[in-house]
């Protein structure tokens, strides 16, 4: 036990000497979609919306972030954000999914699942008394599934797969205690494009916690032969962020 004592405080020793701070960054509320279009196989397939053509619910979710700042200017970060939309229904026309036909009238169950992996690094280039303001990369690993099945039928699509992602902070401190915070990961390419960016007031109660609340779109998609899929996902945002 007191070796593991002595360890605890050498790294606090060290944490504290390189100039570095651990962070976590929490966020909960309430999710909704704008628009949830698919089409499988790419080319071949039926295009339908699990939120048009099929009725989706609103959706409570949460995602948790672990930071690490180094020497005030080498931000690092660990995200976890899960993602699952459930739709049921039925259509006036027929529905060719995955190879499978699904008749006009079926009653159908749709999952949504899009959870996501994040490894980021941002170099922050302003530190100043009013403005904040950081670039980087984000190394993301997606794991989705769409799925689609009727009482004698069940059928889905899982891709998981690296996405490399533009990320960007810019805070603006406006007094003291309350700022507006917007940030996020973006990027598009021929194979498809993905957007996850927030926009929140902030509100600091002391040296180490930070509330936030705000707007959060997740949008994107991909539109190949294995798979067309876009979809738009406005949150509303509350969080925390607790600095160590």
């Amino acid at each position: 036990m007191k070796y593991l004592i002595f360890f605890v405080v050498l790294a606090a020793a060290a944490t504290q000497s390189l100039f570095s701070q651990f962070g976590v960054d929490a966020e909960t509320g309430i999710l909704a979609t704008t628009y949830n279009n698919v089409r499988i196989a790419g080319y071949t397939g039926t295009k339908f919306s699990l939120c048009d053509d099929l009725e989706d619910d609103p959706v409570f979710f949460y995602r948790i972030r672990l930071n690490y700042l180094l020497k005030e200017k080498h931000f690092f970060s660990l995200l976890y954000a899960p993602l699952t939309i459930k739709s049921e229904g039925s259509l006036d026309r027929n529905i060719y999914f995955m190879e499978t036909s699904y008749p006009a009238g079926t009653e159908l169950d749709a999952s949504f699942r899009f959870n996501s992996y994040r490894l980021t690094y941002r170099y922050e280039w302003i530190n100043s008394e009013n403005i904040e303001f950081g670039i980087g990369f984000t190394a993301k690993i997606r794991d989705a599934e769409i799925k689609l099945k009727s009482e004698h039928i069940s059928r889905s699509k899982k891709n998981v797969g690296f996405v490399p992602i533009i990320n960007f902070r810019f805070l603006w401190k406006i007094t003291d205690k309350i700022g507006f915070l917007t940030e996020g990961d973006a990027l598009a390419a021929p194979q498809g494009r993905a957007e996850d960016v927030l926009a929140a007031v902030t509100y600091r109660t002391g040296d180490h916690l930070t509330v936030k609340g705000g707007y959060r779109i997740l949008e994107g998609g991909a539109d190949n032969d294995e798979v067309y899929t876009f979809s738009l996902i406005n949150y509303a945002v509350l969080g925390f962020i607790y600095n160590f």
